[in-house]
């Protein structure tokens, strides 16, 4: 299978650079996969949409400052905001680190993305803030080109990765993070911090259309996924089954794995908001051997099209980058042709694509 098979063609001007004023307001487009057919709707539509007796999971992960502007030891940098393109381009000795992995119990070591990733060696020494608040070391490469750093013990890591980090907004949102990002990349419902991007299905909740899904009867479940350096991962080779995808930590709680297999038995509809969620549950599923497990785990698994899913009735989901695992994902569950046919219709109905951008209910 041909990684080339999952192109499609998208104006720039439909990327979403910005959320809507509200979050509610974003456009959903409703496939159904048995069928191929699809319409335009609301996301405010989405509860209507919801039968009584579906169980909806969410993936409670919670983005952190995961970005750091810096220099490298010896380096002299004008003080100018790395915030503007322009000047962070003739700044010798500024470097942008974008943390992507905690290695262990240990706040201080981690794995991460380094630009320029070609200047920076293996036992040099880097320093974030204005007053050097976070001083790291570089240990080693990794496997797809990151580097493991090791931070200088301090008093709380956190609070201050919380002071002087910035919003890790992906790379085609093309332009600085700002104050109204740390709310609105971030779910109303997020609990547990380990994200460097946002599940961002999840992010067109409010709490009154969570209300709503609870008033109709829906029972809803949290899992926790944190996205890490698979969602940033471009696909560089000709064949699908030759990509190798990073693995991502999850844990699901005994109350969340029980109600999951209760409906699994019972045979009712498990709704996954955003794929992170789809991941999950079906690594947990292949795990358990035929139910969900609960506990901590990593999920490696690479689904494309071929795949069976087994716990995965119907999901909501953001558009996706083409060519990407996210797009070869929502392809296997609802088949290539129908998505592409789908992604079409939305691209000539100017819908917002990506993190900011409209969803689509799969059932």
């Amino acid at each position: 299978m041909l990684v080339s098979d999952f192109h499609f063609d998208l104006p720039a001007e439909l990327i979403a650079q910005q959320p809507l004023a509200a979050r509610d307001a974003s456009r959903m487009l409703h496939l159904q996969r048995s069928s191929g057919e699809y319409s335009d709707r609301k996301f405010r539509d989405f509860p209507d949409l919801l039968q009584p007796s579906d169980l909806l999971v969410f993936n409670n992960t919670r983005v952190f400052p995961a970005r750091l502007y810096g220099r490298r030891e010896g380096a002299r940098v004008q003080a100018v905001s790395p915030h503007n393109p322009a000047a962070r381009d003739f700044l010798q000795g500024r470097i942008e680190v974008l943390l992507t992995r905690q290695l262990s119990a240990d706040p201080n070591d981690w794995e991460c993305l380094v630009r320029p990733g070609r200047k920076v060696g293996v036992g040099e020494h880097l320093f974030f803030g204005e007053h050097d608040e976070l001083k790291a070391e570089v240990l080693a490469r990794a496997e797809f080109g990151e580097r493991r750093i090791r931070f200088q013990p301090v008093g709380d890591f956190y609070s201050i990765l919380d002071r002087i980090g910035h919003v890790p907004l992906p790379p085609y949102i093309a332009r600085p993070d700002s104050s109204g990002d740390l709310n609105r990349y971030q779910t109303v419902y997020a609990a547990h911090r380990g994200s460097v991007a946002a599940p961002t299905a999840g992010l067109h909740f409010t709490p009154e259309i969570l209300d709503r899904i609870r008033q109709r009867g829906v029972e809803t479940v949290e899992i926790t996924l944190h996205v890490g350096l698979g969602t940033f991962q471009p696909v560089r080779v000709e064949r699908v089954e030759d990509h190798k995808i990073h693995s991502e930590s999850y844990s699901i709680s005994p109350s969340a794995a029980s109600a999951i297999n209760q409906a699994l038995h019972a045979s009712r509809r498990v709704v996954a908001v955003g794929t992170t969620t789809v991941r999950t549950l079906e690594h947990a599923f292949l795990r358990g051997a035929g139910a969900i497990l609960p506990g901590a785990a990593s999920a490696d698994i690479f689904i494309y099209p071929g795949f069976a899913f087994e716990v995965v009735n119907a999901m909501l989901t953001n558009f996706h980058l083409p060519q990407s695992t996210l797009l070869m994902l929502v392809s296997a569950f609802a088949g290539k042709e129908n998505i592409l046919l789908a992604y079409q219709h939305a691209v000539a109905g100017r819908y917002r694509f990506y993190s900011y951008g409209d969803c689509m209910f799969i059932e």
